[in-house]
């Protein structure tokens, strides 16, 4: 456990991901995306393929997880079938996953702790997160966290998706807070990427979905490997 992050007094607010960060909605995707090439006639994906291709939107989820599924031709044969497929398997995928939202999920433990702490020390808090605003909203209230949150914004309320900024850049703007003095909470290299270039500083938590590379090689100001380690060491 690092520590910039465990001065709480020197932010106004935290920008909050979610999955891999407070829900671990792994079992969600593959009940999702399984059902999605059923319905294609295409075989189904194991979950551990499934937690490499989380983390950039739903368009990238279903477009990698078509490839995966398709005999191989070569990577640029699999990329123009796939895009083919698209909206048929986006129309599936929508289905599927709104029927079964936050069912084969959980909240990770901590996480209530850590939000609870956050805004005990006076931060308003938005959740960020690349999954749809249709998803992500009902998730949040499913497992009872949307009331921890001033703001909740998916991948499709802002013109691009983290990495880019911008997402983090108008949250800031949502919050009335100066990126310098807002906690971005994440969970992997699309986090840490977009809060450094927004300004923001960012902790990442140890346990969620990295695209399967070690979270810790990334550059952050901090890990935790629980969100309730966030206010640990402030006095």
């Amino acid at each position: 456990m690092t520590s910039i992050h465990h001065d709480l007094t020197r932010f106004d607010a935290a920008i909050v991901d979610l999955d891999g960060t407070m829900v671990d909605t792994l079992g969600d995707f593959a009940v999702s995306l399984n059902h999605m090439l059923g319905d294609l006639s295409l075989p189904p994906v194991a979950p551990a393929a499934i937690e490499k291709m989380v983390g950039k939107g739903s368009e990238h989820l279903i477009l990698s997880a078509l490839a995966h599924a398709m005999p191989s031709a070569g990577a640029a044969s699999e990329r123009a079938d796939a895009r083919a497929l698209f909206d048929r398997a986006w129309e599936r995928y929508q289905h599927h996953y709104l029927a079964i939202n936050g069912q084969h999920s959980a909240v990770y433990p901590g996480v209530v702790e850590g939000l609870k702490a956050l805004r005990s020390r006076g931060l308003r808090l938005a959740c960020l997160t690349n999954k749809p605003t249709s998803f992500a909203k009902p998730l949040l209230a499913a497992k009872g966290l949307d009331g921890f949150f001033d703001f909740a914004f998916g991948g499709d309320a802002f013109a691009t998706k983290k990495p880019d900024p911008l997402p983090l850049l108008k949250t800031c703007e949502a919050l009335g807070t100066a990126p310098a003095r807002t906690l971005m909470i994440g969970d992997s290299s699309n986090d840490a990427k977009a809060a450094r270039a927004a300004g923001c500083p960012v902790v990442l938590v140890t346990y969620g979905y990295n695209h399967g590379e070690p979270v810790r090689g990334v550059d952050a100001d901090g890990f935790v490997d629980s969100l309730a380690d966030i206010d640990r060491s402030v006095s």
